[in-house]
């Protein structure tokens, strides 16, 4: 969902052109008290504030950015700019969105990964030292490789979690 902040009628224009182009809601709120309670209710991708809101109420607008959460804010002079071009910002912003997310997961992914593949190998390697052992039993054999299998399992989807 996409929320816009401006006291200029008109955005309500601006906001069916932006669901028609982007095909995500958007909710319209006039001021900058009315977005801090949105903002704690409800969840955004994108943040559209009116550069005019921000440079009138400073202390406000602070308290707005401070509450976007992982909502990507932007500024628009409304009383200047074209419906287009708000909907181009917004589409910009909504894949600097989409971007900065796969990059946090991948990053994500590779720490994990590296916590993780000692023990995974440590696992394996020790699983393979107990199926050498003379004498062991049928049953503590099949639990082992059962062990084992999902040792290597788990080290094949870390693999390809980080494209590694």
């Amino acid at each position: 969902m996409i929320l816009l902040i401006t006291p200029y009628a008109s955005v309500q224009q601006c906001g069916k052109a932006i669901e028609a182009a982007i095909s995500e809601s958007v909710d319209v709120t006039e001021g900058l008290r009315q977005a801090i309670v949105r903002l704690r209710t409800g969840e955004y991708s994108v943040v559209v504030i009116d550069q005019s809101l921000m440079e009138a109420e400073p202390e406000e607008s602070e308290i707005v950015l401070q509450h976007v959460g992982p909502a990507v804010p932007v500024q628009v002079n409304f009383a200047i700019s074209g419906v287009e071009r708000v909907v181009r910002e917004v589409r910009a912003a909504l894949h600097r969105r989409k971007r900065e997310e796969r990059i946090a997961r991948e990053s994500a992914a590779r720490a994990l990964y590296s916590e993780v593949k000692g023990s995974v190998t440590a696992l394996l390697l020790s699983c393979e030292v107990a199926l050498e052992t003379p004498d062991l039993p049928l049953n503590a054999a099949r639990k082992l490789q059962t062990v084992q299998q999902l040792a290597q399992d788990l080290r094949v989807k870390l693999s390809s979690a980080t494209g590694g």
